[in-house]
């Protein structure tokens, strides 16, 4: 059976494919999703530790229903998504006599979900995992090693714009924006879907674990390639809002700041998305306390002013169509625009996204679903023909201003698997020197970081106007940096060794090393780090 889990900050989808009917469809889970009829189902990305030397815990809806999510303890975790290969400031909750990282919880989470649904479904072949465009590899490769635990034959990975973008079916050859706006990200992706294309060759995409052959290989039927021709995102969602409202409550109305009032917050922000006018009230019956949250759509627009909401929405709209025209595509050429996640539903941001296009060009029906059920094509048949998100560069040292920068080596935008490698050429730097060391790292944007901190029980993520480049670095660790021993030694004044780098179809860096002088081979297709 293929499934496709599509883990959001505030909610998680799940959706197979159904054999008979050849399409997907959504899945509930009894217990984990949310009991409601209106929306499609639901689990909210909610978890409590009950035991963490045990790896006991509940997950979802089973949160909610046991009111655990409002009584502020450390054992509850939300958005926890957004910590997964951050650097987190401040202090990690230690339960039951261990620390508990956002990655232990993201694969409690995961793991759980997982187990809940493979009897539903007398087990899984294949399973689709989807991820927010910006996101660096350093959650990829959490993902990845959750996966390997796995009792799953073949698992994948897949941008969830580009998952969007297939899970809405429009026309061939149409160029597609879509705007993926959830919880805890922005993402804007422009991908083209061309059908019709004889599959010659394996699909691609990112694929993590696979048994003896993909479901894909006995396909005869012509398969789709969905290639992304730009993209862009940030660490901004709907969680932030959340957070602003919180704020806003507590300066206007004296409210204290909680996970009650959090999820107060939220309710009134989801109200406003279908009502111009929003209340919440809530009678504590243990301190007899109650609480009235009243906000209408100007209000919460002005609060989205107040933190630069807006300008934070053009810049990454600014990227994404730069992107676009240096391949010759303006915003006329773009067919349609398709709306996902949560956030979408915002009047505010949807009026924002008309100032940029015209009204018969935007969809907005499958918020929720879109990203779950396209990530299914890839399991059917499909071709993801995609492009490096971040730079890849190496560390030197400035000597005019006496500090460490980065220089890229394979830029963003680099297609991958790359066709031909980068080649670099190094000499030692000092008399008799028995090995030679290079730091190697994943470049972000040069626009600004993002601070990941906590703010009392909350977690919360901060722009850093900067011009100083964000970097993940690869092995920047003892017995990572050094990529070449040297026999004999080397000394200044020639190049003694050349390096090849090369991203494979798994999105991962590796590089081979020769020896100049020796003509010895010293490294060969090495993958450079295990991410952490």
């Amino acid at each position: 059976m293929a499934i496709a889990i599509d883990f959001g900050t505030s909610n998680t989808v799940i959706a197979r494919w159904n054999p008979v009917t050849q399409q997907p469809e959504t899945l509930n889970l009894p217990g984990l999703s949310i009991k409601q009829s209106l929306n499609p189902p639901l689990i909210p990305s909610l978890v409590y530790v009950e035991d963490a030397s045990q790896s006991k815990i509940l997950v979802g809806q089973q949160v909610r229903d046991r009111g655990l999510d409002l009584k502020g303890e450390t054992r509850f975790f939300r958005s926890f998504k957004r910590g997964i290969g951050a650097n987190i400031q401040g202090f990690l909750p230690e339960l039951d006599g261990q620390i508990v990282t956002f990655e232990q919880v993201g694969q409690w989470f995961l793991t759980q979900v997982i187990e809940e649904l493979a009897p539903l479904e007398g087990g899984l072949d294949s399973l689709v995992l989807t991820v927010p465009v910006d996101s660096f590899e350093a959650y990829r490769h959490w993902l990845g090693k959750v996966c390997q635990s796995l009792n799953v034959e073949q698992v994948r990975m897949l941008d969830e714009p580009t998952a969007a973008a297939l899970g809405y079916g429009l026309a061939d050859r149409e160029i597609l924006l879509v705007i993926d706006f959830g919880g805890g990200t922005l993402d804007l992706s422009l991908v083209q879907l061309d059908r019709g294309v004889q599959a010659t060759t394996k699909p691609v995409g990112f694929l993590l674990k696979w048994g003896n052959k993909s479901l894909a290989e006995d396909s005869k039927q012509k398969v789709k390639t969905a290639r992304v021709l730009a993209k862009a995102g940030q660490n901004l969602g709907g969680t932030d809002i959340d957070n602003w409202l919180v704020d806003y409550f507590a300066k206007t109305q004296g409210l204290a700041v909680s996970p009650l009032t959090t999820r107060l917050a939220e309710r009134v922000k989801i109200q406003l998305s279908t009502q111009n006018q929003a209340s919440e009230v809530y009678f504590d019956d243990e301190t007899f306390e109650s609480y009235e949250l009243e906000l209408n759509r100007d209000s919460l627009e002005n609060v989205l002013k107040e933190h630069a909401f807006f300008e934070l929405l053009d810049e990454s709209m600014t990227t994404l169509l730069q992107q676009a025209r240096r391949q010759g595509i303006e915003i006329a050429d773009i067919n349609a625009v398709l709306l996902v996640g949560g956030t979408v539903q915002l009047p505010a941001v949807q009026t924002w996204i008309k100032q940029y296009f015209e009204p018969d060009k935007i969809r907005c029906e499958r918020p929720f679903e879109a990203i779950a059920q396209g990530a299914l094509q890839i399991a059917q048949g499909i071709e993801i023909k995609d492009f490096l998100y971040h730079s890849y560069g190496i560390r030197y040292w400035d000597r005019r201003n006496q500090r460490h920068h980065w220089h890229p080596i394979i830029k963003a935008g680099q297609p991958y698997p790359m066709s031909q490698s980068v080649e670099l050429v190094l000499g030692a730097s000092v008399e008799n020197q028995p090995s030679i060391e290079l730091i190697m790292g994943e470049l972000g944007a040069d626009t600004g970081n993002t601070e990941v901190y906590f703010d009392g029980d909350r977690l919360i993520t901060r722009r850093l106007e900067s011009s100083e480049t964000t970097v993940k670095p690869l092995n920047d660790r003892e017995g990572a940096r050094t990529i070449a021993q040297l026999t004999p030694s080397g000394y200044p004044g020639s190049d003694r060794i050349k390096i090849f780098f090369q991203v494979d179809d798994k999105r991962f860096l590796r590089i081979t090393v020769e020896d100049l002088l020796t003509n010895d081979t010293l490294l060969e297709n090495q993958l450079v780090a295990q991410l952490s």
